[in-house]
């Protein structure tokens, strides 16, 4: 099928959880960063969700250990030295893994002519470090990420807008499919207008995400994307 002839041309791929498992990575980057700023190793699970974005996590982290909203030049020290320890979690993270199927499905999709892009609640430097380790950066040539938005309806229009800059043809919701592994990844898309597969890769099984109405469910990439989500 030509790349005129379809549908969906842009594939816009979630990251933790749909394409990689870190390993705790982020969580104990944030940890480190909290513990050398305030003497605090700071635990992100106990305060935030799935799903939120980095700038999210930060700041209800971060209000819940100090009892107070950051100043804004303390939020961007703590940004900064967040990213400075990922670098390190992630390459030392011994449950670093690429999850089945993953390279071979964008190898494939890039060869058909499909444009792929990120959308994701990471900080945009987060998000290529930690595609850095397992060299997956190469696929990726625009995206829309946590720190464009903070809202996720918002951060896939971004993408989109990138993408058509990239391209240089325009990228409308009707031609642009979100793929991700939990209900906020599949509300998001919808909430932009887009049509969302889920992926039960991690933490949510195939009957959440049918029940958070994904409009494709696949158990993993091993056996590709549905055909009929890329007509």
């Amino acid at each position: 099928m030509s790349g005129r002839d379809r549908q969906h041309l842009a594939l816009l791929f979630d990251i933790d959880g749909t394409l990689i498992i870190t390993g705790g990575a982020g969580a104990r980057s944030w940890r480190l960063a909290f513990d050398e700023l305030y003497g605090i190793p700071a635990d992100i699970g106990q305060f935030t969700d799935i799903g939120m974005t980095d700038p999210d996590v930060g700041r209800k982290t971060f209000e819940a250990v100090l009892g107070r909203k950051p100043e804004r030049h303390e939020f961007a020290r703590l940004l900064e030295r967040r990213l400075h320890y990922l670098h390190r979690t992630v390459t030392e993270s011994e449950h670093y893994r690429v999850l089945p199927g993953v390279e071979d499905l964008l190898l494939g999709l890039v060869d058909e002519g499909y444009l792929l892009g990120l959308i994701t609640g990471n900080l945009e430097a987060a998000a290529h470090i930690k595609l850095h380790r397992a060299r997956l950066n190469r696929f990726f040539s625009f995206g829309g990420y946590g720190s464009d938005s903070n809202d996720r309806a918002e951060i896939t229009r971004i993408a989109l807008h990138r993408g058509s800059l990239v391209y240089g043809e325009h990228l409308g919701l009707d031609r642009c499919l979100v793929i991700g592994d939990t209900p906020h990844d599949v509300a998001g898309a919808h909430a932009a207008g887009v049509a969302c597969v889920g992926v039960a890769t991690h933490k949510y099984n195939s009957a959440q995400l049918a029940e958070a109405k994904a409009d494709w469910v696949i158990e993993s990439f091993e056996d590709g994307l549905p055909h009929e989500a890329l007509e």
